[in-house]
């Protein structure tokens, strides 16, 4: 006689429910901290604090995040993806190099009102006392500038420049921009408007010496 062993139990499939709880944990970690960073650093926040701001216990924290920097990373990520992928779409298109510096300026202008708080924490930990978070932030504004070089490298008047003059002229974009938007978040109507005025005007200088630039 045979004998027949019982075939194994099947794995149990993973569950949706346990997965889209543990993704709202980490959301929830991630807004309470960016919510209690708009009045101060990074640098003098506490684990309690965050999680008693998103209802969870201190032990939950360490499940998502080895510490207060890692999560500061993410915050980095986040608050500069959306402007990347933004800022990408105008260099992106076509037309004039004064209409793709206008439609920029407008990008910045919206995602700093839609993202007032992801802006003030870059603002601050931009130079923090943080380090990981720092080297952060200059490694997310170093890979926008790589892709703007990139897109530079299609542009007429600059494809036929070396990838160092490029990536260069990326940097003085970048940089113009980051600093617009970390003014245009603590100003009122009326300076937000100078403001902008000001940013198209700088990015117009960049751009005029750029056509009468001749690399040494």
């Amino acid at each position: 006689m045979t004998s027949h062993s019982a075939p194994a139990p099947a794995p149990a499939p993973a569950s949706g429910a346990r997965q889209a709880q543990k993704r709202a944990s980490r959301r929830a970690l991630l807004d309470a901290a960016l919510g209690l960073l708009e009045g101060q650093n990074l640098s003098g926040l506490g684990v309690r604090e965050v999680t008693r701001a998103a209802g969870l216990s201190p032990a939950g924290f360490y499940r998502h995040f080895a510490d207060l920097a890692e999560l500061g990373v993410v915050l980095v990520e986040e608050s500069l993806a959306n402007l990347h992928v933004m800022v990408r779409a105008v260099f992106a298109g076509s037309g004039e190099a004064e209409l793709l510096i206008d439609r920029s300026v407008e990008v910045i202008a919206a995602h700093v009102a839609e993202h007032p708080a992801y802006i003030r924490f870059l603002a601050r930990e931009r130079h923090g006392g943080v380090k990981p978070v720092r080297d952060a932030v200059a490694a997310e504004l170093a890979r926008f500038a790589e892709e703007l070089a990139g897109l530079l490298a299609v542009q007429p008047d600059t494809a036929d420049w070396s990838a160092a003059d490029r990536r260069m002229l990326a940097e003085l974009y970048v940089d113009r921009m980051v600093s617009t938007a970390l003014a245009l978040v603590e100003a009122d109507a009326g300076e937000r408007v100078a403001i902008a005025r000001t940013a198209r005007t700088q990015l117009r200088l960049i751009n005029l010496g750029s056509r009468h630039w001749k690399a040494s």
